[in-house]
């Protein structure tokens, strides 16, 4: 093993000095049942040589701990290579678990493992940003991997009519018959996590056997790597940067609606999926009996647009993807189509499965950090739906930017501060009709968890 990977946590000591992995944010039932009222301010402990960050968890009172969010907090890791520099990494992560919290609570506890594992194995190659991935690790280095492209690559015809380098030629260095693709280290990273994610569904599937783990999660993760932003969603959190008062998107929900084509082009490849109870066709409302034999608008998995079919007794079943917002649903059940964890979960009142329909690989975006001059109001917000339910990204840009700057430069409290204004926000204030935020539409009914990341102590990095 070329290096090890330590996490550590910051403190008055030395970061490298540290041997352990913590859970910076551990919140009790107690905690997470307070109301809007009593809401409890947890600020992480922020990083002596790194970014800081600051959060806020909240759940409507009355709600238990296993249908609350599950939240991992900061860390590093580090990775120790003979005769190089360590490599820090910062982590960010929101879980917002489902049908209990077991999958979420392991999630947070193990997912930064996995990903620091497979960091682990690309670790050389990202100690050595100048040079290209070799395509395969055996190799001895050869010359071909300093030469462009067009030098080093024999197209089939030049082989063929043994052109120097060919079979069979004189001086013939190692074969190279078609062009390699070009692999940059950002794209490493990106593999390391969606594999992170990977490993970590299998392994709650097979911890099921032995541990009682309960439900799903969404997972949203951040890692800032070698100048970079490396956003990885799987669910229907969302993570934006706030620059300069621009909006960024830096993740995308995956919902039954924005995952439509998928999932009816599995069940069309895969119907016994469906049990004989549900057609993969959309339509606008559920078929009735009395209107087989009509042509009715639909959907299918090649279509974006609509067009009309005639109706036959098939059409009769429940759609695959049914309602539609947040009352979208897949197989009447499930209203995230990526995450951790819901293996055993079923269609209610059968031996249907929804997992083959539910993806844990994550969207992966890059932000190059490292290229931008960030200033004290530039931030990075990660929140759970229960946010971004009520909340645009322009208002939540806006609620930030106005907060922050009334707030003392100075003082090191103002991000999580921001972060309970943007819940507060959310959930809005009880009136004669319920919750209710500005211009009087209803208030955030979901626990919500956030995160404020300021985005300038990444200039300060060396």
């Amino acid at each position: 093993m070329a290096g090890q990977v330590r996490p550590v946590m910051s403190n008055s000591c030395s970061e490298r000095e540290r041997y352990r992995s913590m859970v910076l944010c551990s919140l009790s039932a107690f905690a997470l049942s307070t109301p809007l009222g009593h809401v409890r301010k947890y600020l992480m402990k922020a990083l002596k040589a790194g970014l800081k960050s600051h959060n806020m968890m909240m759940g409507p009172a009355g709600k238990h701990y296993g249908d609350l969010k599950v939240m991992s907090g900061l860390f590093l890791v580090t990775c120790l290579q003979d005769g190089s520099e360590d490599l820090t990494f910062h982590y960010w992560a929101l879980f917002d678990g489902h049908a209990g919290s077991g999958a979420a609570v392991v999630a947070s506890r193990l997912l930064h493992h996995h990903v620091a594992l497979h960091l682990q194995e690309v670790m050389e190659i990202l100690c050595t940003p100048n040079l290209p991935p070799p395509t395969c690790l055996e190799e001895e280095p050869v010359n071909h991997l300093l030469t462009t492209t067009s030098n080093r690559a024999l197209t089939r015809a030049a082989s063929l009519r043994g052109a120097a380098g060919a079979p069979g030629s004189p001086n013939t260095p190692p074969t190279r018959f078609f062009t390699e693709k070009k692999v940059s280290q950002e794209s490493l990273v990106i593999g390391a996590i969606e594999n992170a994610f990977k490993d970590m569904d299998v392994q709650i599937e097979k911890d099921k056997a032995t541990y009682d783990i309960s439900g799903g999660c969404t997972a949203l993760m951040v890692l800032y790597l070698q100048g970079n932003l490396y956003v990885g969603n799987a669910g229907d959190s969302r993570a934006i940067i706030i620059r300069a008062g621009e909006v960024i998107p830096v993740s995308a929900e995956f919902t039954p609606e924005s995952e439509r084509q998928r999932l009816q082009f599995l069940a069309y490849m895969q119907p016994h999926l469906l049990g004989n109870e549900f057609t993969h066709l959309e339509f606008p409302r559920r078929v009735q009996r009395k209107e087989v034999g009509k042509k009715m608008l639909y959907r299918d998995f090649t279509m974006s647009g609509w067009a009309y079919k005639t109706i036959d007794e098939d059409d009769l079943k429940f759609p695959l993807i049914y309602g539609e917002g947040k009352k979208a649903r897949v197989l009447a059940t499930i209203g995230v189509t990526r995450g951790l964890g819901d293996h055993n979960l079923k269609v209610h009142d059968s031996n249907i499965y929804i997992k083959p329909f539910l993806s844990c690989c994550p969207e992966v975006k890059v932000y190059p950090l490292s290229q931008w001059e960030h200033k004290a109001d530039d931030v990075l917000v990660m929140g759970t739906d229960g946010l971004w339910d009520v909340l645009s990204n322009q208002e939540v840009s806006e609620a930030v930017t106005s907060f922050l700057a009334n707030c003392d430069a100075d003082d090191q409290h103002r991000y999580t501060m921001a972060a309970q204004d943007l819940i507060m926000r959310a959930r809005g204030t009880l009136k004669d009709r319920g919750w209710r935020i500005s211009n009087d539409r209803l208030g955030s009914g979901d626990d919500i968890s956030v995160f404020i990341i300021p985005l300038m102590y990444a200039n300060k990095q060396t």
